[in-house]
């Protein structure tokens, strides 16, 4: 038996999920009812939901390996990690809003321990494009999502509460590939309770490195009835595009197609998951379904998070702060 594979056997007993605590539950602070998820739980139907298209829509539309510096992709003979549909974890879901024609727009995030309790990291390319005010956009995560259920409820991201680096809006999706994530700032779900009172959340690791095993990988693929995972590991992947420059960790999962930019790659954690990456980065985080990379997780997300969790001004186009 293979390394790799001795690795997805050993973690295959760890536990699939880590739910809140029921005293973290009862100790959360309530509200009360919050119209606006009321309303947008309403708008996203399952039917919506299913409908919804990738925003990541260059994520996983090549196949074979990497033919060029410009296609990342597997190498030749390397052992691809096989993907499988579960029903989710709590603590990774969806995002969902429409676009400027009134699209429906998914992509995949994870819910990170914050003192707010409300954190959602994702992918800089899948939230950039967020403007924050405008109600139609109906912008909300949905936690633990499959089969059109939303076990958790549906919580909107506030106004002007998407955080993306300053960086990632001057230089672009592809010289800003090292930029490539970003973090949403929920309101309450419809009952008033707040995002990590209802599912928990992961803990955020930065400055550990390219290298980790075993790395659990979870992804929404739009469309899907139910999110994948995968077991693998990441190691150090230096840009061989100099239109994408940066070092990236990298992954090899099966099938992680458009949908799934944003996912969370988790390293099992006293009590539950860490979150050492997410898909993202380097061609918006892999050419083919087969590669997946990550931006860095070092100084420039501590710093995000920083902001994010005080509530500083949001970064935006040209310097703006929204």
């Amino acid at each position: 038996m293979s390394g790799l594979r001795r690795l997805a056997v050993c973690a295959a007993a760890l536990p699939l999920s880590v739910a809140p605590s029921a005293a973290a539950v009862a100790d959360g602070a309530t509200a009360g009812p919050n119209p606006v998820a009321a309303r947008l739980d309403a708008y996203w139907t399952p039917a919506r939901m299913t409908a919804a298209l990738p925003a990541d829509t260059a994520k996983g539309i090549e196949a074979g390996p990497a033919s060029s510096p410009a296609v990342d992709g597997p190498r030749p003979g390397e052992y691809i990690p096989p993907s499988w549909s579960f029903d989710g974890i709590p603590q990774a879901g969806a995002f969902f809003w429409t676009d400027a024609q009134g699209t429906g727009r998914t992509c995949s995030g994870s819910v990170v321990r914050s003192p707010g309790h409300d954190l959602v990291l994702g992918a800089g390319h899948c939230l950039k494009g967020y403007s924050g005010t405008a109600p139609q956009r109906r912008l909300a995560f949905v936690p633990g999502y499959h089969d059109g259920v939303k076990p958790y409820g549906t919580f909107p991201v506030r106004a002007n509460g998407v955080y993306v680096p300053q960086q990632y809006y001057d230089l672009g999706e592809h010289a800003g590939a090292a930029y490539d994530f970003g973090f949403a700032v929920t309101e309450p779900d419809q009952d008033g309770t707040p995002l990590q009172d209802a599912v928990g959340g992961v803990r955020l690791l930065t400055g550990t490195g390219y290298d980790h095993a075993p790395v659990r990988m979870i992804g929404y693929p739009a469309g899907a009835e139910k999110p994948l995972e995968c077991w693998s590991r990441t190691t150090r992947w230096p840009s061989d595009d100099p239109a994408d420059p940066g070092t990236f960790p990298r992954i090899a999962c099966d099938a992680f197609v458009g949908g799934t930019s944003g996912g969370p790659m988790l390293v099992p954690w006293p009590g539950g998951w860490a979150v050492v990456g997410v898909i993202g980065g380097y061609h918006t985080g892999g050419d083919t379904p087969q590669v997946s990379y990550s931006a860095y997780f070092g100084a420039a997300v501590r710093a995000l998070y920083g902001a994010a969790v005080t509530g500083a001004p949001p970064a935006g186009v040209g310097g703006a702060r929204r």
